[in-house]
């Protein structure tokens, strides 16, 4: 079992470090109407594994992971591929990008993206040299890219399971405050920015910008209130980033690798200014002098956020991070009021039930208290996805609320909730069954499956045979094993030893114990026990005494 965490502790030590702040952002915070959290992003850079945690108020709300020399850095990667097979059943084209499987590329992610609900549109960047012709259909892949054909795609999801990586030819590079889509020509505004000044300040910004023909860039939501000269900046090292991928498109063979996502530490410079981080703490100097170079391209006062952490007590544990994150992969999940909730990943989906657990609830107060749980346990499913980085469908079964306007407003909390989450989701709400449908974007295998693997001792089922399963399987493979025998050699004098698991051999001494007198009887044999704590549960093996051969049945 995971060590306990206190919550309150936690956030204690965290108000402790908050009043070490700089003082101007002291002051901002006095100003502010509502209490702003002490958010800290700490970064544990070792040879073999990088780590990222994000803190808020002490609590970890993030936390991401880094294997190695980062080759398994694949999502957001752009290849340079071959189409070995197209499947008209499936509509779809499979590519080899050089990875062990073939990269899978459906038709709709051949043909030109439609503009995203979450950008507003803005400019129309048509280039003038592109000749104009009908538009492609899914009908007209087959002939357009026959097999064999060379393509230049990017990955959307990695390689899940044994499926291979989606990819798609809508390629994408993201910037700090923008994100360039060389091959669109519609520039747009994320739909997050919502105040309608700065909208329309973005909106001449995007037309004063000098954009190649035929491009087309979003402003992110990291760009509100940014000067023009961010932009301006962010576009030309894009610009050049693109360059040299063309440059590289035209060389290589393929297969071949044509850009690839920066390392954890690099993207975690990239975007964590689009968070209102406190405080980045590095435990390696090197990478520390790394990341303030990045900064200081990007912003200058940002650089005196990121400190060294030189301490002799490593960084997970002195920020209790460590035991933050033994607890979050755990099963069961407790609840602040005593409840908790438990989560099960299958293949297909993942099911997560909310429980009381051992929360009393005061005489005639019932649904108050089910209502507060549910509530309690929102706030921790949705911290939860986004720690396991759980994808795919969730279903989400809460305490059973007889008050609509408690299913309403728990279904706007678990809303609320998801909002800030970078990945795509969709909720439904609360069923008549008191069950929560939801879905969310599913990039990259959980973490969870990165950092465990199925137990060798139950093969990933989470349980094992029972003692009394097991003896049932032993005594009915003596029979089996002693009727054999018998119908070859009826006359000889018949020794066995049974090795078994502790656990079972109790069983076998008590409650078994007249059924194995009964069996010696009938079949004239004499058996001996042994118990091998080396014995997995579920195995047991049965020897002829005398010679030491095993004997099947």
């Amino acid at each position: 079992m995971a060590e306990p965490v206190n919550p309150a502790e936690i956030k204690a030590d965290a108000r402790e470090r908050a009043k070490k702040r700089p003082l101007i952002a002291k002051i901002i915070d006095t100003f502010r109407k509502e209490k702003k959290p002490y958010r800290e992003l700490i970064i544990n850079a070792e040879p073999l594994e990088k780590r990222v945690a994000l803190l808020v108020d002490g609590i970890l709300d993030k936390f991401d992971i880094e294997r190695g020399s980062g080759e398994d850095r694949i999502v957001g990667g752009i290849f340079k591929g071959r189409i070995k097979n197209l499947d008209p059943g499936l509509k779809a084209a499979f590519v080899d990008i050089g990875l062990p499987k073939n990269a899978f590329l459906h038709y709709w992610d051949i043909l030109p993206a439609a503009a995203d609900s979450s950008v507003e549109v803005v400019r129309i960047n048509k280039s003038s040299k592109k000749p104009v012709n009908d538009k492609i259909t899914v009908k007209d892949i087959p002939s357009l890219y026959p097999v064999g054909t060379e393509i230049v795609i990017q990955v959307s999801k990695g390689p899940i399971g044994t499926k291979g990586p989606r990819t798609t030819t809508n390629i994408s590079l993201p910037g700090r405050f923008i994100v360039l889509m060389p091959y669109s020509d519609q520039c747009g505004i994320s739909r997050k920015i919502e105040d309608p000044k700065e909208r329309q300040r973005l909106r001449k910004i995007i037309n004063d910008l000098t954009i190649p023909e035929g491009m087309g860039i979003i402003i992110r939501t990291a760009g509100e209130g940014m000067k023009t000269r961010y932009f301006v900046r962010d576009l030309h090292i894009l610009l050049k980033k693109w360059e040299e991928i063309t440059r590289k498109m035209d060389t290589e063979r393929s297969p071949a690798c044509l850009y690839q996502e920066p390392s954890l530490v690099e993207r975690t410079v990239r975007d964590f200014l689009t968070e209102d981080i406190d405080r980045v703490l590095i435990d390696n100097a090197e990478e520390q002098k790394a990341v303030i170079e990045q900064v200081s391209q990007i912003s200058s006062r940002s650089k005196s956020k990121i400190q060294l952490y030189n301490h002799s007590i490593p960084i997970f544990e002195r920020y209790n991070i460590e035991r933050q994150i033994e607890q979050t992969f755990q099963r069961q999940v407790p609840l602040p009021s005593g409840g908790q909730i438990v989560i099960d990943e299958t293949e297909a989906l993942v099911a997560i039930d909310v429980n009381t657990g051992g929360h009393k609830a005061r005489e005639g107060d019932e649904g108050n208290t089910i209502y507060q749980v549910n509530c309690e346990a929102v706030q921790e499913v949705a911290r939860q996805i986004r720690l396991r980085n759980i994808g795919g469908l969730i279903i989400i079964d809460f305490i059973d609320m007889k008050q609509k306007r408690h299913r309403n407003a728990v279904y706007a909390k678990m809303k609320d909730a998801m909002s800030n989450d970078k990945a795509k989701n969709h909720i439904l709400p609360i069923s008549p069954l008191g069950i929560m449908q939801m879905t969310r974007q599913r990039q990259s295998e959980s973490t969870s499956s990165g950092l465990y693997g199925d137990c060798p001792y139950c093969r990933g089922r989470g349980i094992v045979k029972s003692a009394t399963t097991v003896s049932v399987e032993m005594q009915r493979k003596l029979a089996s094993v002693t009727r054999r025998i018998r119908a070859r050699d009826p006359h000889r004098d018949l020794h066995i030893r049974i090795l078994v698991n502790p656990g079972v051999l109790e069983r076998l001494r008590s409650e078994d114990a007249d059924l194995l007198v009964r069996l010696e009887k009938s079949y004239n044999i004499a058996l001996t026990f042994r118990a091998d704590p080396n014995y997995h549960v579920e195995n047991f093996k049965i020897l002829d005494a005398d010679t030491g051969e095993e004997l099947r049945g």
